[in-house]
This record gives structure tokens, sequence and C-alpha cells, in this order.
């Protein structure tokens, strides 16, 4: 049973109403860097505006709805009272303040400095204190999550943790070990120089503790979205989950292939030697296996609701799926895109292929197709699947929930494979301006008008996503039916002791980070002749 409804839902709404405003910047963006558009005449207002849109969207929504749902699948899986909601509360207040004292400087024009950091730039030292505020208040969350399920592992001595808790620990534990990264960034190299006490900065080391943040983040968005997968789309379509120990199994292997990769993002920095580049590349590949034994369960699962519904045959099961369930309908456009998505990212992670697409606007819809596209339409079904139990309102208008996800999917795919084609055409990424007028330029100008029109579309779909759930909370109340997650087709009684907790995991994600890491920080670290001068934004020295 759902206790924390308040706190949930606290979580929920702040995190959709930023994700509105950094949507609408989004497309602001595409549009007046795009031929129909005059120029801004004022590229630090365009940075401005990047660096909102990629600190909400990277930090804020993400880590918001990673919270509340954690705390409900605390609750809802483990069937007790959320042990330290004061604590949950105090987190969430820390987080909020945070993204608000870090969108102030911002809004200044006082730190635009991208949501990379991107030293040597330099921007407010309140920018920076924001970003921290809300790294805490989200490690309360790790805090909490690992505190409840010790206490109900100590109540229930020997059963196995419930799936979507054992996904939601190892996606806290997750965030915590990469959430490192960035935190000594900018408590050790950054601060002190915002702080006015350094005038010069290591900003090769800086790109490289970033880095231990920048791929692995990725994968904590990615975890709710796991969890959805396993925990939540079997059941809302009828069927069983195919495998509980594959869920397991998957989560684990995330902890452990997420973090020891982020170097594959630095192919083309010199502070960093090949042969480490060449390692986190083929960790890179490695995170692929958790990926393709989620794909096949979840395909298997959705085809044990197909027969339960009467479908036969190797493939005239397919037709048999419930596609009329806006739950059925998100899982196959989210797999299309994580797979589009995915395909891409092969490109990136060869150090040989990604020099034909480094720093393009390839890059740009590489992360918008896995992040906006196939890990957010999950979002959306989240809110949707959680919704009843948290407002009392009595049913979800699934035909304008159809409506919404197929905006987003379209939106999604003619915003991001534009960028694809122009990106191997030589675009490059975060450009304020383009002189159409220029030869070379002027063919690729269609994709920058497509992308466009794909975020028009994404603006509409993620306002009326907000109206459906705003409409649904203001409706009359009912009680609705006790929340349960999916079940196996074969119920676990028991597990390996591997399966069950974390020690192995958290060993090895450790274990792999200091290996893959350790030399290159070390050489920067020792190296007295790696600093550059700090070049402030927006700021007088």
């Amino acid at each position: 049973m759902l206790h924390s409804k308040k706190l949930v839902l606290a979580h929920f709404w702040v995190a959709f109403i930023a994700f509105a405003a950094a949507i609408l910047l989004g497309e602001w963006q595409m549009f007046v860097r795009s031929p129909l558009s005059q120029w801004v005449s004022n590229p630090e207002i365009y940075y401005r505006s990047v660096t909102a849109h990629g600190t909400v969207m990277g930090y804020v929504f993400p880590t918001l709805i990673a919270m509340g749902f954690g705390y409900a699948i605390s609750e809802i899986s483990l069937g007790q009272r959320l042990i330290g909601r004061r604590w949950a509360w105090a987190g969430f207040w820390l987080l909020s303040v945070g993204a608000l004292m870090a969108s102030v400087p911002v809004a200044a024009g006082r730190a635009s400095v991208l949501y990379t950091f991107y030293p040597p730039m330099i921007g407010s030292v309140f920018y920076y204190l924001g970003v921290v505020l809300v790294v805490i208040g989200s490690w309360v969350w790790v805090a909490l999550m690992s505190i409840n399920l010790w206490t109900w592992k100590k109540a229930n001595v020997g059963k196995p943790v419930p799936l979507a808790m054992f996904g939601n620990v190892a996606g806290a534990y997750l965030w915590a070990w990469t959430a490192v990264g960035a935190a000594s960034e900018i408590l050790f190299l950054i601060l002190p120089v915002a702080l006015g006490f350094k005038t010069t900065i290591d900003a090769g080391l800086s790109r490289v503790l970033f880095s231990w943040t920048l791929h692995a983040i990725v994968y904590f968005w990615l975890m709710p979205t796991y969890i959805a997968f396993y925990t939540l789309v079997p059941r809302a379509i009828g069927g069983r989950l195919y495998s509980d120990t594959m869920g397991r199994l998957a989560f684990a292997l995330f902890l452990v292939f997420s973090m020891p990769i982020g170097l594959h993002h630095l192919f083309a920095d010199p502070q960093v030697g090949a042969g480490f580049k060449f390692i986190h590349a083929v960790f890179t590949a490695m995170v692929s296996i958790p990926t393709f034994l989620t794909v096949f369960t979840i395909v298997a699962s959705v085809e044990i609701a197909a027969r339960l519904r009467g479908g036969k045959g190797a493939f005239g099961w397919v037709k048999a799926l419930p596609w009329g369930n806006p739950t059925m309908l998100a899982v196959a456009m989210s797999f299309i895109m994580l797979g589009l998505g995915g395909a891409g990212g092969l490109i990136n992670m060869s150090m040989q292929m990604n020099e034909t697409i480094h720093n393009t606007q390839w890059v740009t819809g590489h992360f918008h197709l896995i992040f906006a596209g196939a890990i957010v339409i999950m979002y959306f079904v989240i809110a949707y699947e959680l919704w009843p139990q948290l407002t009392q309102c009595a049913s979800m208008p699934h035909r304008l929930m159809r409506w919404q996800l197929c905006l987003w999917f379209v939106g999604m795919m003619i915003l991001t494979l534009p960028w694809h084609f122009v990106g191997l055409l030589g675009m490059p990424r975060r450009m304020s301006y383009y002189d159409y007028s220029h030869p070379d330029i002027q063919p690729q100008a269609w994709g920058v008008v497509a992308s466009v029109i794909g975020g028009g579309i994404l603006v509409v779909s993620a306002f009326l996503f907000i109206w459906i759930l705003a409409r649904a909370h203001l409706a009359p109340k009912a009680t609705p039916a006790l929340y349960r997650f999916a079940t196996a087709v074969h119920e676990p009684h028991h597990v390996p002791v591997a399966l069950n907790g974390f020690t192995l995991w958290i060993a090895l994600m450790i274990g792999l980070t200091v290996t893959n890491y350790g030399v290159p920080i070390y050489q920067l670290v020792t190296n007295p002749m790696s600093s550059v001068p700090a070049v402030p934004v927006g700021i007088t020295r």
C-alpha cells in the first residue's frame, strides 16, 4: 500500500513542471538557429538556454523521477511504510532549492557553461553550489533506499527481495557512485577557482572526472525505465514476467558495467592514453549484455501475454497483443528508439568510427533518442501507472494517453533521425548560428527545419501529458484497487545470495572503476604542467 502519496506527488509534479519549461527552451534553441528565424545576434543567450535545458534534463528531471518512483516502489513492493519520511522531504527540498539556486545565475547569464561544465570555463559559484545541493538531496534518497531494504531483509530473513526494489536499490547505488566523479570535479577543481582562490584549473583532469559521471548517469536515467519494463509492463498488458532471475542479473550487470566506460567520450582528448581509451571502449560494449538480456526477457514476457489472449504461431501472436493498451504501445516504441539509439551508440564507442561523427549533430541525435526517446516515454508510463494510486482518480483516459505517446514517438523520430544524417555530413553540435547561405551548409538546412517540426510535436505531446495528469488529479475520487507489480511465470521462493544483495556487485563496480580510472587520474594529478588559465563566463574577476 502506498502511504507517502504527497511525497511521491511532490517529486513528480516538480519534475514534470521543470521538464515542461526545459522542453520549451529546447524548441526555442532549434527555432532560432534554423533558417526559419533571424539570428538572435547574441550567442550568449543561446548558450544560456542550452545550459538551463541540459541542467534540468540531465540532473533535475530524471533524479526527481527516480526518487519519487523509488519511494513508491519501496512502500508498495516491501509492504512497509517508508522509513525516514522526514529525511525524504529534506532531500526533496534540498534538491528543489539547489535547482532554483543553479537556475538563477543561468537565467542571469552568469553561468552559461553547459551542464557538462566545460572547464576552463568558470561561471558563478552559485550555479555549482546549486548542482551540489541537487546531488546531496539525491544522496538522501540513496541512503533511505538502503535503510529501507536493510530493515525489510532483517525482518524477512532468506526471502527474495522483490524485483522492483532490487532494481530500485541498484539504481540508487549506481547513482551514488557515479555522482562521485562530477562531485569531485566541482569540489576540488571548479569551486576553488569559482570562489577566487585560484586562477588556473586542470581542464584535462576535470574532463576525466566528469567522464566518470558522464556515461554512467545515462544508466541511472535508464534504471526507472528498466524497472518499468520488468515490473510494470507484464502486469499492465495482462501477462507474466518471463524470468525474475534475468531481471536481477540485468540490474546487477548494469551496476558493474555502467561505471568504467566514460573515457570513450574523450577519444579526441590528448590527456588520456590510447590504451585506456581502448579498455573503456571494450567495457562500453559489455553494457550490451544486460540490454540484450532485457530485450529478450521483455519480448518473451509480452509473448506470454499474447498467447494468454489466444495468440498462436511463430509470429501470429504479435497480432494478439493488446495494442490499444497505452503501456503496450509505449514499450514497443521505447524498444524501437532504444534499438536505433543503441545502434548509433556502436559508432560512438568505436575509436575509429567515432572520428567521423565526433562533436557533430549525430551525438545530439543519439542521446536524445536514448534519453528523451526510449527512457522518457517510459517515465510517462510510470506516471500513468501510479497516478490512480497517487491521486485516487477513478480512471485514466486511454485514448488521450495513446495520442500523447504516439505524438512523442513521432516527434522524437522527426527530431533525431535528421540530426543523425546532418551529423554524418559534418554539421557541428552546440552551434548557436549556421550561415545557410554558405554552399557547404545550405544542404543541411532541411535537417534543422525538420528538428523544429519534430520539437514542436514534442512540445504538444509534453503539454498534453501534463494536461492528462492535471485533469486526472482534479477528477472525482475513487478507491483504487490494491497495486501490485508484475509476477513472474515461476515466482522465486529462493534466490542465490549474489542475486539477493549487492556486496559482490558493489565490490566489482568499485574495483573496475579504480582499475580503469586509477592510472589516468594519477597521471594527471601528478603532472604539474597540466593547468591552464580559467576563462570566466558572465562574471568579472
